[in-house]
């Protein structure tokens, strides 16, 4: 019987040992933010649910040509429509303001596999740290593996090496793709292809 006794006050003192440094924590004042507005005052987030409901291409192109691109801002997906009709939807990332959006058509007027990056004079304005231009292929270029360039001079639709901007307002006026993503789209689409950024 002592035995057990003793076993068990050993496996009590080991359990409460483990739970000290939790119970230490949870008493610190630096454990809990004090400065945080109460959840119930802040605005809920928004799920656009919107942005993975297939769309038509009628919808929006006269004919469906080469293919046509969509570019759905509000949404932040990217739609895609073969010359078959073949569907893709993928998700995006789009401009960080109203002023670095551009909306209307446009077209694939070129294509590039790991494209170089120079960064406009807006945009080093805005950040003094931007390098002159970043070679293609080079780590930490913000135009991911593939970019297609459309008539509009210096807007995109690219990668990015940066997952974490997809689905948000994060660009400087492209439209960004997983780099996975960027890469299927690539193959499928032509020079020629119609654009709507919506």
């Amino acid at each position: 019987m002592q035995r057990k006794m003793t076993r068990r006050a050993t496996l009590m003192g080991f359990a409460a040992t483990l739970a000290t440094p939790t119970i230490v924590r949870a008493q610190s004042t630096d454990a809990f933010p004090t400065n945080e507005e109460v959840i119930r005052d802040q605005v809920a987030v928004r799920r656009n649910i919107s942005a993975f409901a297939q769309q038509n291409w009628q919808n929006h192109f006269d004919t469906i040509g080469v293919g046509c691109l969509l570019a759905d801002i509000s949404s932040r997906a990217v739609h895609y429509w073969a010359p078959d009709g073949t569907y893709k939807l993928y998700p995006s990332s789009v401009p960080m303001t109203e002023e670095l959006t551009r909306r209307g058509y446009t077209e694939v007027v070129r294509k590039k596999v790991n494209p170089s990056w120079t960064p406009t004079a807006s945009m080093r304005e805005r950040d003094p740290t931007l390098p002159i231009r970043m070679e293609g292929g080079e780590e930490g270029n913000p135009l991911g593996t593939r970019a297609m360039y459309l008539t509009w001079p210096a807007y995109l639709v690219h990668g990015t090496q940066d997952t974490r901007k997809i689905g948000r307002q994060s660009s400087s006026g492209c439209i960004g793709l997983y780099n996975q993503h960027v890469e299927e789209l690539y193959e499928l689409v032509q020079v020629g292809t119609q654009v709507r950024l919506l």
